[in-house]
């Protein structure tokens, strides 16, 4: 069995309103092994990209506060490190895909300055290593003349193509562990199964744990080892994918599944 590579233990999240505070995340806890794609699923507002951006230290200052026991990645307890050293360990041992591309991506530099800054900031390469680092990386994904594809800005790539430009950044120093977060909602069906086997790809070269959040039971079944269901910010059910389609144990995962074959009858 493969190591744990990512440990959280205990996660809320609680978002500000005023003087109150409403719970989002609630007590969540799982395990993560390195080379294993674990799905996070449920339904929209249920928690998932709250507990992604938790564990990432992204979560909006002022407006979130986090609680947790720990978030463990290797030997370090990320729930106890401070601003900058979060900024280390974000896009070199720990890395993000986010759902919409246009917004992650910056759209007045050329996609080639965001694409070699991971190589250059945290691999120390310098500027001819990093381009060359990134086009082979473009490569991989199967994107065509990666040379043009670096001159250009956001705008002017597809959305699939910019999801891949994404990918690429989040694994080009092979982190521990990538959150995928909806990465494929804007894509059409054929683009999404694309980006999706890439990603799982790279994850399988890597030795990546892959951490898949998503509200798509059709995602989860073909491309994740284990779920997590989510319901209400908190974890109702954690099953491998086999188990969990075959014979749901809680109410709320048998009503989402029964609510995908309806959708796909």
């Amino acid at each position: 069995m493969s190591a744990t590579v990512l440990s959280v233990r205990k996660l809320s999240v609680f978002l500000r309103d005023g003087r109150a505070e409403q719970t989002v995340v609630d007590g969540v806890s799982f395990d993560l092994a390195a080379g294993e794609v674990l799905a996070l699923v449920g339904e929209s507002g249920c928690g998932k990209s709250k507990t992604a951006e938790a564990i990432m230290g992204l979560l909006p200052s002022g407006l979130a506060r986090l609680e947790a026991d720990e978030i463990r990645l290797g030997d370090v307890n990320l729930a106890r490190l401070g601003a900058e050293a979060m900024r280390r360990v974000r896009g070199r041992d720990l890395s993000m895909v986010f759902q919409e591309p246009m917004t992650a991506l910056d759209p007045v530099f050329r996609v080639g300055n965001q694409l070699t800054t991971p190589f250059r900031r945290h691999r120390g390469q310098s500027r001819r290593d990093a381009s060359n680092s990134a086009e082979a990386m473009l490569r991989r994904l199967g994107m065509p003349d990666p040379d043009r594809v670096m001159r250009r800005y956001p705008h002017e790539l597809s959305g699939g193509m910019r999801q891949r430009v994404l990918l690429a950044m989040a694994m080009a120093c092979r982190p521990q562990v990538l959150i995928a977060d909806e990465p494929t909602t804007a894509l059409d069906v054929t683009t999404q199964a694309q980006v999706l086997e890439d990603l799982v790809r790279l994850g399988q070269e890597a030795g990546t744990a892959v951490l898949l959040i998503t509200h798509d039971l059709g995602v989860v079944a073909h491309y994740a080892d284990r779920a997590l269901v989510m319901q209400r910010g908190r974890i109702v059910e954690e099953a491998g994918v086999g188990d969990l389609f075959r014979a749901p144990t809680h109410d709320y995962s048998r009503a989402l599944i029964a609510a995908a074959r309806g959708l796909s009858g």
